[in-house]
């Protein structure tokens, strides 16, 4: 599993504004389920990337240099690990990490993080269109409610299961914390 990263995606304190970005978020342990898949990967010396979103609308609470720009505790990367600051959903774009997983020899990536239906699934269907097998932990991932261009008002859990539904087996593999980590441990 060396040629496996772990790719965390905007684990940010902004992204606890609840109110700023629906109102409403599903998978209140997607922080606690990303930090086991982190610890397990520290454990094992495994290949792990810290995505952080440095937003340029200037009424995000992911501004840089603002308190919400910080990574969120539980996943703060260590002096050792790789961060990656980007402007746009997708963790590829405008960055060299491509670049840095090929150095690496990275064929697989693991992503967790927020939001489901914004970074996760931009870097997911950039990760699977650029080659890698894919791993998108379900559980390890959430997003807010969001209303529609008609004013109907969609649940964050409905978002986040058809946003799973339309990456699976497409762009990615989507699993859980507790089966990801069991096929590892077997490898």
């Amino acid at each position: 599993m060396s040629n496996t990263a772990l790719l965390l995606i905007d684990i940010q304190k902004g992204l606890d504004e609840i109110d700023y970005y629906g109102g409403h978020r599903n998978n209140l342990q997607a922080e606690a389920n990303a930090k086991r898949i982190l610890d397990f990967w520290r454990n094992q010396k495994f290949p792990i990337f810290h995505i952080k979103h440095n937003s340029t609308n200037s009424d995000s609470p992911l501004i840089p240099g603002q308190p919400g720009n910080e990574f969120k505790d539980i996943v703060k990367p260590l002096a050792n690990e790789s961060i990656i600051e980007k402007q746009v959903n997708s963790a590829f774009i405008g960055t060299d990490l491509r670049q840095q997983l090929d150095l690496l020899g990275i064929s697989k990536l693991v992503i967790v993080g927020l939001t489901t239906d914004h970074c996760v699934s931009s870097s997911a269907r950039m990760a699977g269109n650029l080659g890698y097998k894919t791993f998108l932990v379900s559980d390890a991932t959430a997003t807010f409610d969001k209303v529609g261009p008609d004013g109907t008002k969609f649940k964050a859990e409905t978002i986040h299961d058809i946003e799973l539904a339309s990456l699976h087996n497409e762009f990615a593999t989507v699993i859980r914390t507790d089966e990801l980590l069991r096929q590892v441990a077997g490898e």
